[in-house]
């Protein structure tokens, strides 16, 4: 089988997205993902915590319902139907930790667990982390010569 005709075979059985729908539901779980973020935000601050203190234990909470759920295993599930909208918030960021860390943990601690927990989350920590120094360096030289 030739180059065109196994592409041409390969197009006709590879299923087409519904990008409009995949689109909608990443909008409007990623949306309620935001909306229960805020009415965690108020409870926590009309339960007496300062605004600050308040986003701090809304991003805790998030973080560990995330890795709850990932391990429990409805995160996959849900992923599956609202896509981007669960990967895009700090939700994602806590998958991208506890998955790989559930996958490896018949491995053992150090060589499981501790070598895979970042397997993922590890580049998006260190670029992020680069860009921030890049961006601090950058103001530095801004304030330097603006101020």
């Amino acid at each position: 089988m030739d180059k065109n005709s196994y592409l041409k075979l390969a197009s006709k059985r590879e299923k087409t997205s519904p990008c409009l729908k995949n689109c909608l539901f990443a909008f409007l779980s990623g949306g309620a993902v935001c909306l229960l973020g805020q009415a965690m935000k108020e409870l926590f601050t009309h339960l007496g915590a300062e605004e600050k203190t308040a986003y701090s234990l809304v991003a805790v909470t998030l973080v560990f319902a995330a890795g709850l759920c990932t391990g429990l295993g409805f995160y996959d599930k849900a992923a599956r139907v609202c896509g981007a909208g669960l990967f895009v918030p700090i939700t994602g960021f806590s998958n991208a930790v506890a998955s790989p860390a559930i996958e490896a943990r018949c491995e053992g601690a150090v060589t499981g667990v501790g070598s895979e927990i970042f397997k993922i989350a590890g580049p998006v920590i260190v670029y992020g982390n680069i860009a921030s120094v890049i961006y601090g360096v950058i103001y530095y030289i801004y304030l330097c010569f603006a101020g």
